[in-house]
């Protein structure tokens, strides 16, 4: 069985491949065929290459998709059938080449389809592992890689980003008179909603209960009350639209300089969040973190 950290290493390796852009992957799988079926041809029919042929079928499948994946296959049939053409291969009608290279192709198309369903398993199991199954929220392990990866591009750029810590006032009222169903409805509304008024850059966890934390990346002070301001304002008319009674204390910890470890700048915020609660709540509180 896979060590952790090896593992780590893999996955973190696969997800370096997988951010190659898509011409780079299609490039290597026409490169790849044509390089085979040139030493496919020049060697003859002596050696068998049909394995090789699968190497850029399954790259590609498993980089660009279950339709470059066809369109791969179909080229490597082709690159074939003329590599047996104009080979020293004799058969006792042309119609064979033809038939040869048809059933290569549906070879070629059953592994692309095996590979293709087995890419989307997997980055399905691996989105389920990553959000919050019941608000379609980040998680707090995915949360805390991706504010890892925020917290050492600030180290190389110093560019500033933003955390905004909410937490719902009054959910366990909703919860007590309303029942634990329109409770859901209130945390999946939230992050609907959220979600919708977000950068694709920003991204919105759930670390529990009826906790949330938005993630504004490059984003500084003056463009978190905007985005704030905004999306607590479209919040409170969303929950009085619905007659809940929910309101919202946010903690808002813009980012200039850096503490130890994620972890002290996500008690920052936290603590930002609980001071805006005690003193009244549903408010907003902006600072800056602090080393």
């Amino acid at each position: 069985m896979m060590k952790p950290a090896k593992q780590t290493k893999v996955m973190a390796r696969l997800q370096q491949l997988e951010e190659k852009s898509d011409l780079f992957w299609a490039l290597i799988g026409l490169i790849s065929i044509f390089i085979v079926g040139t030493i496919d041809w020049l060697t003859g029919s002596d050696i068998s290459f049909s394995l090789f042929y699968l190497v850029p079928v399954c790259l590609v499948t498993w980089f660009l998709g279950k339709t470059p994946g066809i369109v791969t296959s179909t080229i490597a049939a082709v690159v074939w059938l003329f590599c047996d053409y104009f080979s020293d291969n004799s058969y006792s009608h042309i119609a064979i080449y033809y038939w040869n290279s048809f059933i290569r192709l549906g070879f070629f198309l059953v592994v692309t389809l095996l590979f293709s369903s087995l890419q989307e398993a997997m980055e399905n199991e691996r989105r389920l592992a990553r959000i919050d199954g019941l608000t379609g929220a980040l998680n707090t392990r995915c949360f805390s890689e991706l504010l890892q990866t925020e917290f050492d591009r600030f180290k190389r750029r110093k560019s500033p980003f933003t955390l905004a810590y909410i937490d719902l006032d009054n959910f366990k009222m909703v919860n007590d008179n309303l029942g634990h169903s329109t409770g859901d409805d209130v945390l999946s509304l939230i992050v609907t909603y959220t979600q919708a008024q977000l950068r694709k850059t920003d991204y919105v966890a759930r670390l529990g209960g009826d906790e949330f934390v938005l993630l504004l990346t490059e984003t500084d002070q003056f463009g978190a009350e905007i985005a704030i301001s905004k999306i607590q304002f479209g919040l409170l008319k969303e929950m009085k639209r619905n007659n809940w009674p929910v309101t919202f204390s946010i903690g808002v910890l813009t980012c200039v300089e850096l503490p130890d470890t994620i972890d002290d700048l996500i008690k920052q915020a936290d603590n930002l969040m609980y001071a805006v609660k005690n003193s009244g709540k549903n408010s907003v509180r902006y600072a800056f973190c602090h080393g």
